[in-house]
């Protein structure tokens, strides 16, 4: 493709560089991945991987913003470890030399899939991507209004959380019912979405069900209502 000029690095002295590690079982590709990484400011390389289990342990001990992770590696794919990462989960953006890989990526809610050989360019808006989510991601943080970001669409949506009334979960997706009557459908679980949450307005009550505890109009007889629905209290999580 036509060389496209870097976009001027981010002057804005507040952000500090997004931590970042690569996973790839080739030397080579890694090798590629350090020296495009060098050339963004606002990422910071914290160590490279050609195994997906050892990137696992160092997730495990070191908060990390952004994971660059090739999907085909022989002792688990990079999908499996994706899965594996449930808090403090970082962003990822895939790597991979399989263009039918790319809906898989996108259900694991992947910032970004790259498609090997990829140039800077193609790099550069994948980070520029990533940089954006988490900046919206720390606002929202942040901010005195609490919000989640979920994905739905192929598109990161922000739900504040005093619009919530109750998430309904299903095998792999949940369903967030809001005040306004509508629904937004996104691929995770109801674990992930509840460690997402403030804890003190938030409360499992099934295993199917989290409720906001301020919604709640009445409880009675192993049943909490809320606006006009009915919903079950499961037996472990009854309130002792």
């Amino acid at each position: 493709g036509a060389n496209r000029r870097p976009l001027p690095p981010d002057t804005d002295t507040n952000n500090d560089p997004m931590t970042c590690i690569a996973v790839d079982d080739e030397p080579l590709a890694l090798e590629l991945m350090e020296s495009y990484i060098a050339q963004l400011p606002g990422l910071e390389l914290k160590g490279t991987f050609t195994d997906a289990i050892s990137a696992w342990g160092y997730l495990q001990r070191n908060p990390t913003d952004l994971v660059f992770l090739d999907i085909q590696m022989p002792d688990i794919t990079g999908l499996q470890l994706a899965r594996s990462m449930d808090r403090r989960q970082p962003l990822i953006i895939f790597t991979t030399a399989y263009a039918n890989y790319a809906v898989d990526g996108f259900a694991i809610d992947a910032v970004d899939y790259l498609l090997k050989p990829f140039e800077f360019s193609r790099f550069q808006d994948a980070v520029n991507k990533a940089i954006s989510y988490k900046r919206l991601q720390d606002a929202a943080t942040n901010s005195t209004e609490s919000a989640i970001f979920v994905k739905s669409d192929y598109q990161h949506i922000r739900i504040p959380t005093e619009e919530i009334l109750y998430i309904e979960g299903f095998d792999d997706y949940i369903r967030i019912h809001l005040e306004s009557g509508k629904s937004v459908y996104t691929l995770m679980s109801l674990k992930s979405v509840l460690e997402k949450l403030p804890e003190q307005a938030f409360l499992r009550i099934h295993r199917s069900f989290i409720v906001a505890i301020k919604k709640i109009q009445r409880i009675h007889n192993q049943q909490v209502y809320i606006s006009d629905k009915t919903l079950p209290i499961g037996k472990s999580y009854v309130a002792t």
